[in-house]
């Protein structure tokens, strides 16, 4: 048998039902891929379903603001997909007269969607022969090949779709492409790989060769840039409500567009006295009053791909009201603040204040 007729056979047998599969729907195909970039299927599930109920059609999330559109991803992080998802439907709408594009050079020109993704939706609802490739699927295919090119750039890519394309099923480039995913991410995996008893056991040659545990090969990892937080939660009451200033991210960083508190930022962590000092600054930035209570800080670590954020939340009472100093800041109560998207490090902060 062929490296594909093996691939699908023991998918047929141990592939994973999923909702997302055996549609073609582009438009359904499109928003699994983006939500399940950097997303296990275990969470992802979940938004995928609300999506699909709260936007069902390409136009219904053109329409949609894009603070809703975050507010729905909220807690699945990597905020600038939802923006991009966003930004491709209007393009959907503007450029292709709200159909979903149907050739893989237009799909590959929609906002936020990358080569993966492109051959994704162009394989699995309009069957072209496309391969997908990943992580799970360069870690099958360096391994079956034995190819030590390191992996994560344009010259890697040309290689393994080239050898892809070579053994891929043309007629059937859906199945290929689930095949060949399903298979990375369940059995030929970077450490408990069950390689005796593989179907490939007889044709990889990095299993021959002794050599699974040093496939793929990697580039060497980025830097892990460090960066402190000091968030300042001041609360006061007014008409009988309880209010928060937050501000919206408006600059290009990490969470661009959502909402926090008031934020100081520093290159190291602060002692004592230049917290202290960092948060009579923030207070009275806002109102001359003095806080009537203030918490002891409340300490956080949230680590993304290349950054790790120190979290520090200093929460004040204060008697008179704050004043908000620009057009990205206002005063919000209880129930506004829940309709406005945050990051998941300060929906974790918000729901344990709750708890209190």
């Amino acid at each position: 048998m062929s490296f594909s007729s093996k691939l699908i056979y023991w998918y047929e047998a141990n592939g994973r039902s999923l909702p997302w599969r055996g549609i073609d729907d582009p438009y359904r195909i499109w928003l699994s891929e983006i939500i399940l970039q950097q997303t296990r299927i275990e969470q992802g599930m979940a938004y995928y379903r609300h999506f699909v109920e709260r936007y069902p059609t390409v136009a219904s999330l053109a329409s949609a603001s894009e603070e809703e559109v975050l507010k729905s991803w909220q807690g699945l992080g990597y905020y600038s997909r939802a923006r991009n998802l966003h930004a491709a439907a209007r393009q959907i709408m503007e450029q292709h007269s709200g159909r979903f594009p149907d050739k893989y050079d237009d799909i590959l020109g929609l906002k936020g969607v990358g080569r993966y993704t492109a051959a994704a939706i162009a394989s699995f609802a309009f069957r072209l022969p496309h391969p997908v490739i990943d992580g799970n699927v360069y870690r099958v295919v360096s391994r079956f090949f034995d190819i030590s090119t390191p992996i994560g750039d344009d010259k890697a890519y040309r290689i393994f779709e080239e050898q892809l394309l070579k053994v891929m099923d043309r007629e059937h480039p859906d199945t290929f492409n689930q095949a060949i995913m399903d298979f990375g991410s369940t059995y030929c995996t970077p450490t408990h790989s069950d390689c005796p008893n593989c179907i490939f056991a007889n044709d990889c040659q990095a299993y021959r060769r002794g050599k699974v545990a040093m496939l793929p090969v990697k580039k060497s990892a980025v830097k892990v840039r460090e960066r402190h937080f000091y968030y300042f939660d001041l609360e006061w009451q007014e008409n009988g409500q309880q209010m928060r200033l937050m501000q919206q991210r408006t600059h290009r960083d990490i969470w661009h567009g959502l909402y926090e508190f008031p934020l100081h930022e520093s290159d190291h962590m602060l002692d004592a006295q230049e917290l202290e000092k960092a948060t009579r600054t923030a207070i009275r930035r806002f109102t001359d009053d003095t806080p009537l209570r203030t918490d002891a800080p409340v300490t956080a670590t949230h680590k993304l791909t290349h950054q790790t954020i120190h979290a520090t939340f200093i929460h004040a009472i204060l008697a008179d009201a704050c004043h908000p100093d620009s057009d990205e800041m206002h005063a919000y109560n209880s129930e506004e603040i829940k309709k406005v998207p945050v990051s998941r490090l300060i929906d974790k902060y918000l729901s344990d204040m709750c708890k209190k």
